[in-house]
């Protein structure tokens, strides 16, 4: 079977920056729907028409990842708005209850990059925004889409793995 929208593929893939350092290595294959929010436009783009065993390498510019890094995201809040035990590598969705800047997006992960006794510095960008990024995939299976992953825009529910949430290894969610 060839790719196309929708199908699901099953995939591993070493995603690097454009400078060789390691961002992920999937070894071990999974499935990701291709038509859905799993993989981005470019790769599904890449992906179209080829099949199992099908072995590529892409570059991926910014804005066809993570997208361009934004300084407008990055501010300062009141240390006295944030848990007790606030730390960098704390992520919030949305500004935290009882910001005071302005204008801020809800629909972003807010990241803690510094913490100090005053105030605390906030971060919306992606942490791989702005960054050139290397995919180097391998497909290993090609099946159709159920009705059910067609519906839910991606494989596996909630618990799914994709390559458009990706983030470095040790980034949780508080």
């Amino acid at each position: 079977m060839q790719i196309q929208a929708p199908c699901v593929v099953s995939l591993s893939w070493r995603l690097e920056d454009a400078h060789g350092q390691l961002i992920d290595d999937l070894a071990e294959p999974l499935e990701f729907l291709v038509g859905g929010d799993d993989l981005f436009p470019k790769v599904e783009e890449a992906l179209a028409g080829q099949g199992e065993g099908h072995e590529m390498t892409l570059h991926l510019e910014p804005e066809h990842a993570f997208g361009d890094y934004n300084a407008q995201l990055v501010f300062f809040e009141e240390r006295a708005i944030f848990p007790e035990h606030v730390e960098v590598g704390m992520r919030f969705e949305g500004p935290p209850p009882g910001s005071t800047t302005p204008d801020l997006p809800a629909d972003v992960i807010y990241s803690v990059t510094e913490v100090y006794d005053t105030h605390v510095v906030l971060d919306g960008n992606h942490p791989l925004a702005g960054i050139a990024l290397v995919l180097q995939m391998k497909v290993h299976a090609v099946r159709e889409a159920t009705d059910e992953e067609i519906e839910n825009g991606g494989v596996g529910g909630e618990s799914a793995v994709s390559l458009t949430d990706l983030a470095p290894p040790g980034a949780t969610l508080h």
